[in-house]
C-alpha cells in the first residue's frame, strides 16, 4: 500500500525526495555546485594549525557531512612571529590538508586573507615568484610594512600597535596579499576568504584593484590548484562588489547579526533589516564562472570580534549580544538552547532568503565568556575533545533532512 502512495504523495509535493548534491568542478563552479558546498558549509577556525585534535575533527567532519571547511588557515597579523610564523604555519597545514583529502578529496579547505597587516612583514622575505607575477623587478628584501598601509594614516594600529588596515590599491599591498593566495593554493587550499574588503578600497572606488588581485590569483590556481578554481568571497556590508556588471566574488558572506529579544534574557534571533544583516541584500550579476544571478548565494556565520564592557547584559550597543560576540553568547546557552537555535536558525534562513546558507559553528574562538573558556568546539564530548559541546548531532540531523 505504501509503494503505491508513494508515488502519489510526490506528485502531490507532499513527500519530497533528497536531491542529490554536486561536488564535482574543474577550473569553474557551477551555481548546483556552490550551492551544494555552501549547505554542507561549516567555520573551522585554525583547523589546519593547530585547532584541536586533527583525527577527531575528521571523524566529525565526515559523521555530520562537512563539504566546505572555512577559515581552517585563519592569520591574523603576527606574520613572522616565534611560534606562529607564517611559513612554519603552512609548512604544518600542508601534511594536515593531505590528511583530510586523503579522508574526503572532495572537501574544500578555506584560508583567510584579511584586513590586517603587522609590523611582522618586515621580518618575511619576498620570494622571487611573487615578483615576478606582479612583473616587478627580483630583489633580495622582506616585505614592507610602510608599502601596505594607507598613506594618509588611515587605520593604523587599528588591530593593536604596530598593525594596519592595508590599501589594495597599493603594490606592496597586491605583492604581499598574491604570496599568500598562492601560498595557500600551494599547500590545497581551494578557497579565500578576502575579509573586510570594503575597508581596504577607500583608494578603489570602482574596485578596478580588487579585481586585479582577484584574477591573478585565479590565474595562479587555474595553473595550480587541485581542481584548477578557487572559490573566493569576503564580508560585503553593502551586498557585494561589482565591477561592470560583474561580480568580483563567488559567494558573498556576512556575520549572522543576531538580534536580542530582550523580554527573554539571552535569547537571540534573526531579522531581515536589522542594522546591516544581509538577508535579502546580496547583489547579483554575472559570476566569476560565468552564470548569472539576481542575487549571488551567501553564508552567514556566527562570529567572533570581542566582548563589551559588561558582558551577559542587553543593549551594549554596535552588534554585542548580551554583551558579547555572537559565537561567544551562543557558546554560554545551554545545549538545548543552541540545538534549537540552530535548527530555527538553518530554518529561518532557507525560508526568508533562498540565497542564503547557515555556515555551521565549529571550532571558533571567545572573548569573555563566563565558563572562562576561550575556545569553542563542536565536536561530541570525548578524550580527543574534552570541552566539546556536542552540537555536531544536532548538525548531522539538520543536514540529513535538508532536502534543498
Amino acid at each position: 500500500m505504501l509503494r503505491k502512495l508513494i508515488p502519489a504523495l510526490l506528485l502531490c509535493g507532499l513527500l519530497l525526495p533528497a536531491r542529490a548534491r554536486d561536488y564535482q568542478f574543474d577550473g569553474s563552479m557551477s551555481e548546483e555546485v556552490l550551492r551544494s558546498y555552501l549547505s554542507r558549509s561549516m567555520t573551522l577556525m585554525y583547523l589546519l594549525t593547530g585547532g584541536g585534535d586533527l583525527d577527531d575533527n575528521i571523524r566529525m567532519m565526515k559523521e555530520t557531512g562537512v563539504k566546505f571547511a572555512g577559515r581552517s588557515i585563519h592569520n591574523w597579523g603576527r606574520e613572522q612571529g616565534g611560534e606562529s610564523a607564517l611559513p612554519r604555519r603552512l609548512e604544518e597545514a600542508r601534511a594536515k590538508v593531505a590528511k583530510i583529502h586523503a579522508a574526503d578529496p572532495e572537501i574544500i579547505l578555506q584560508a583567510c586573507i584579511f584586513e590586517i597587516a603587522s609590523e611582522e612583514v618586515n621580518k618575511l622575505a619576498v620570494p622571487a615568484w611573487a615578483f615576478e607575477a606582479l612583473g616587478m623587478p627580483v630583489e633580495q628584501r622582506n616585505f614592507r610594512f610602510d608599502g601596505i598601509k594607507y598613506e594618509n594614516g588611515k587605520g593604523i594600529d587599528q588591530w593593536g600597535k604596530g598593525t594596519c588596515i592595508p590599501d589594495v590599491s597599493r603594490p606592496e599591498t597586491k605583492l604581499f596579499f598574491h604570496y599568500l593566495a598562492a601560498s595557500y593554493i600551494d599547500i590545497g587550499c581551494e578557497a579565500i576568504h578576502f575579509g573586510q574588503t570594503e575597508i581596504m578600497n577607500s583608494n578603489d572606488p570602482g574596485n578596478a584593484h580588487w579585481n586585479e588581485v582577484l584574477e591573478r590569483t585565479r590565474a595562479y590556481a587555474k595553473q595550480k590548484a587541485r581542481r584548477h578554481f578557487v572559490v573566493c568571497d569576503s564580508h560585503v556590508p553593502n551586498g557585494g562588489l561589482l565591477r561592470d556588471g560583474k561580480l568580483l566574488f563567488d559567494f558573498h558572506s556576512f556575520p549572522l547579526r543576531v538580534e536580542e529579544v530582550a523580554e527573554k534574557p539571552q535569547e537571540g534571533r534573526l531579522r531581515a533589516g536589522y542594522k546591516d544583516a544581509i538577508y535579502g541584500r546580496s547583489k547579483g550579476g554575472v559570476t566569476p564562472s560565468g552564470w548569472s544571478c539576481a542575487h549571488l548565494p551567501y553564508l552567514v556565520e556566527l562570529d567572533n570580534y570581542g566582548r563589551s564592557k559588561k558582558p551577559g547584559e542587553a543593549g551594549q550597543g554596535v552588534h554585542w549580544v548580551w554583551g558579547w560576540d555572537e559565537i561567544t553568547w551562543f557558546s554560554q546557552q545551554p545545549a538545548d538552547y543552541r540545538n534549537q537555535w540552530l535548527r530555527d536558525s538553518w530554518k529561518w534562513i532557507r525560508e526568508n532568503d533562498a540565497e542564503g546558507y547557515l555556515e555551521m559553528p565549529g571550532m571558533r574562538c571567545l572573548a569573555g565568556a563566563k565558563d572562562r573558556k576561550s575556545w569553542y568546539t563542536v565536536n561530541r564530548a570525548s578524550a580527543a575533545s574534552p570541552d566539546g559541546s556536542g552540537q555536531e548531532d544536532t548538525i548531522r540531523e539538520i543536514w540529513q533532512q535538508d532536502a534543498k
